[in-house]
């Protein structure tokens, strides 16, 4: 934790959970801004996603990251070598779709009841936190959503016309765990909607955004993130 980030508790519907804050700095010092949920891949709210915390919070936004496996072990924090791969997807596959999707409106609600945030807030997820910032998008959670590497949304698409914010996906061309085929059926189910842009980066592998992966890309990384934060400060 430095200065301006934190760990704060959330009452959810079953029980209190934890939740990353990093917060953005002014030039009068005082923290405030439009507001995003950050959403973890399967390796709960470790350096990486703080790191993107940090960055975006850097960019002047209130970033706050619920621990979304709490249920299994709060704040638990993977790598990824062989071993931490085996317990995240262990920890995936206990996890509940349904409970992390209420634990999110619960971190959305708490969001923006922070001093200092924005009428609108985004959801930002990385893999499965992907796939659940799509879903946060079609809760009608937040006012609009990032996903990248989401997999298991070319399964969701049923939910397509739920979704009523701005949406944002990026992919990568050579992803290992999520076909060619299914960005193409993502694409082409929202072809016809202008709120809703699908990037793909052809040479990135599945975690290109992640700088603690061997499948790290800094052009692609770079190309995102921009695309982010224009997408973000035309939406928020």
């Amino acid at each position: 934790m430095n200065g301006t980030s934190k760990w704060i508790d959330i009452a959810g519907a079953d029980g209190t959970f934890g939740a990353y804050l990093a917060l953005p700095r002014s030039a009068n010092g005082k923290a405030g801004g439009p507001g995003i949920v950050l959403l973890q891949e399967i390796f709960g709210v470790n350096e990486h996603i703080r790191s993107v915390a940090e960055q975006y919070a850097a960019d002047g936004y209130v970033v706050l990251a619920p621990d979304l496996f709490w249920r299994q072990g709060a704040r638990i924090e993977l790598g990824y070598g062989d071993e931490d791969w085996k317990r995240a997807v262990a920890l995936k596959s206990a996890s509940n779709i349904d409970q992390a999707q209420a634990d999110i409106h619960a971190a959305a609600l708490a969001l923006r009841a922070l001093p200092g945030v924005d009428a609108k807030i985004a959801s930002l997820g990385f893999c499965y936190g992907g796939l659940l910032s799509y879903h946060a998008a079609a809760n009608g959670h937040v006012d609009a959503a990032i996903a990248y590497y989401g997999g298991g949304i070319q399964n969701a698409l049923q939910r397509a016309d739920q979704i009523r914010v701005p949406l944002m996906m990026h992919f990568g061309g050579k992803d290992s765990y999520i076909p060619h085929d299914a960005v193409k059926k993502i694409a082409e189910r929202f072809d016809d909607r202008d709120n809703i842009e699908v990037h793909v980066y052809t040479e990135a592998e599945h975690g290109f955004n992640c700088n603690h992966r061997a499948t790290y890309r800094q052009q692609p990384a770079a190309l995102a993130h921009g695309h982010s934060l224009v997408f973000l400060s035309e939406t928020l």
